[in-house]
């Protein structure tokens, strides 16, 4: 599978479930909500506009974008949390199996293993994180985090997501 064929996998909604592990101070949370993940085309307005921020053209080769939308709680005791976010991914012309990942805040690199595990790096001058995403089946999904602030906090998560519905068809 390629980073591409990974991400159209994701198009549709998902329940998910994560329990976060603060590693300094030992605190769990638990939480839960619903994803929605749609396929962009190069022309919607937010992929263009996060294309121009980039500097990058929208109608370049390999370019796929979503928009990932969330809504849960965190945490028992935790208001919901609603809110959104566009990704563009840009795979590398020599070697698709890595390439960019953009989006409004950090930069974000990919890499698509060669065991269909696709591992997303984001740094910053506050923050490095690590998320590693695969599939059991189509309609199962998990991911893996670790995250490190540059205050020396840093947290583990562990999240299983559940297809609501049927897996796309090509």
């Amino acid at each position: 599978m390629d980073v591409i064929e990974f991400f159209e996998l994701s198009a549709g909604k998902w329940f998910s479930q994560r329990t976060v592990h603060y590693l300094n101070s030992g605190e769990l949370q638990a939480g839960k909500s619903e994803l929605k993940i749609e396929i962009l085309t190069a022309t919607e307005p937010a992929v263009v506009k996060l294309c121009q921020q980039h500097s990058i053209d929208p109608n370049s080769t390999g370019l796929t974008s979503v928009r990932v939308s969330w809504e849960g709680t965190p945490d028992r005791t935790e208001q919901k949390q609603i809110g959104s976010t566009i990704l563009a991914v840009l795979p590398n012309a020599d070697n698709p199996r890595e390439g960019k990942v953009l989006q409004d805040k950090g930069n974000t690199r990919y890499v698509m293993g060669c065991d269909d595990v696709l591992t997303l790096i984001t740094e910053s001058e506050t923050i490095h994180a690590e998320e590693r995403l695969w599939y059991l089946i189509p309609n199962l999904r998990l991911r893996t985090s670790v995250v490190k602030e540059a205050n020396g906090n840093e947290q583990a998560s562990f999240c299983s997501e559940i297809r609501m519905g049927a897996a796309p068809t090509k």
